[in-house]
């Protein structure tokens, strides 16, 4: 998924780049990767697939010299958005897995994973169809998680999953799995902890993050009447952690307090990128299927977050954070919907039986992803560099600070002025 940070965040626009294929591209060719302005510019550094990663398996660089991975047996296996984040970890893991024969990684650019055959292509674009010849399984991890432009966001998440799904099924493949996330359940105050994987899909369908992650279920709802013959399959990660993700969660932890709401207890529930990266193996191998969620065991209260993060929380009333958020939304402060709010302060809390039923477990637990993600967060703003104010108030965890400290502000004012 891609939630590198804004200032490497892949521009998102209305166009569509030619698709490439660069399988059998000359030599002196290779060095020169692909942007979305038809330029050619240098590949970008390796992204790692995670803290501690121990279980992505050796790296396709570490294979034996000479060996042909399209000759070992097993699936053809394709990734979208390859060469960063999610997709990066994913094909890692799978170029040394014996369940696949071969890894195709698609991306715009080529990336840093030896061992992989590279085809360049927008994601967006109908010719995708043409650079899935014979793949048995896509992993769709290209989605955007940004909170810059929600509307072009929306547009390239929701163009991109129809055109995956339709390509997918013209291509002959076989199975598609989804990412998406365990927000598509929604945030709500009265959440059972935990939801089950059948529970309904409660996020609302506005401009929040949430709301696209939404329209891609609704695509694969859809999938099996407008695309019979090929299976689809749902994975919903708890809130993602790993080297290299910058989402709104983990930059709510770059906040100096917890927001809080009163007369709600959170709970907090991570996925270390290690963790869904094994648990996509077992997607594509068809060992899993359906849909199904991937998180670690349990559950943070509030106060062990606090003792882990060294964090204090302040805590306000519902109305005032809503409003305040609203309020910061309409003049472009606080960047997100308000409904993304929601998630940093109500309970969304899954169990992941369907995995747990499989004989999988997760190898990182809630309280040890927390320390490793303020440990990385430690290390991240002491080497920042310095960016524009602007910026900085738009997109770092400002947000959250600017709800905080203005709604402090409108409840200072209330009691001074029930006071006179």
């Amino acid at each position: 998924m891609s939630t590198a940070p804004a200032e490497v965040r892949r521009e998102r626009t209305g166009k569509i780049r030619p698709s490439g294929d660069d399988d059998h591209a000359k030599a002196a060719g290779r060095g020169a990767a692909v942007g979305k302005n038809g330029k050619a510019r240098s590949a970008p550094s390796a992204r790692k697939s995670g803290r501690g990663d121990t279980s992505a398996g050796p790296p396709a660089s570490a294979q034996p010299a000479g060996e042909d991975s399209a000759a070992r047996p097993g699936l053809v296996v394709a990734i979208t958005g390859a060469a960063h984040g999610l997709g990066h970890a994913l094909a890692v893991r799978l170029a040394g897995s014996a369940r696949v024969s071969r890894v195709v990684a698609i991306d715009d650019h080529r990336g840093d994973i030896a061992g992989v055959t590279w085809r360049l292509a927008d994601v967006r674009d109908p010719a995708l169809a043409g650079r899935l010849t014979g793949v048995d399984v896509l992993v769709h991890t290209d989605v955007d998680l940004g909170d810059s432009d929600y509307r072009a966001r929306r547009a390239f998440n929701v163009r991109a999953a129809q055109t995956v799904l339709t390509a997918a099924a013209a291509g002959r493949v076989s199975r598609v799995v989804l990412v998406t996330s365990a927000m598509v359940y929604g945030a709500r105050p009265d959440n059972p902890v935990p939801l089950a994987e059948t529970a309904p899909l409660g996020a609302d369908p506005d401009g929040s993050v949430a709301g696209d992650l939404l329209e891609i279920e609704h695509l694969a709802q859809r999938a099996p009447r407008t695309h019979p013959g090929m299976a689809v399959t749902v994975v919903r990660p708890a809130a993602l952690v790993g080297d290299g993700l910058d989402t709104m969660v983990t930059r709510h932890f770059d906040s100096s307090r917890l927001l809080t709401v009163k007369g709600c207890a959170p709970r907090w529930q991570f996925c270390h990128i290690d963790d869904l990266v094994s648990a996509l193996e077992l997607a594509v191998a068809g060992e899993v299927t359906g849909n199904f969620a991937v998180g670690c065991d349990g559950w943070l209260e509030q106060e062990q977050v606090e003792e882990i993060s060294g964090l204090r929380r302040i805590e306000l009333p519902a109305g005032l954070t809503f409003g305040t958020a609203q309020r910061l939304h309409r003049i472009g402060i606080y960047p997100a919907p308000i409904n993304d709010l929601q998630y940093l302060v109500y309970p969304w809390v899954v169990d992941c039986q369907t995995l747990r039923e499989a004989g999988w477990r997760p190898a990182h637990d809630n309280a040890a992803v927390l320390a490793a993600l303020m440990e990385a967060r430690a290390v991240h703003r002491a080497t920042a560099r310095r960016i524009p104010r602007k910026e900085a108030t738009i997109t770092a965890a400002g947000a959250t600070v600017a709800v905080i400290g203005t709604a402090a502000i409108v409840r200072a004012a209330r009691r001074r002025k029930r006071g006179t």
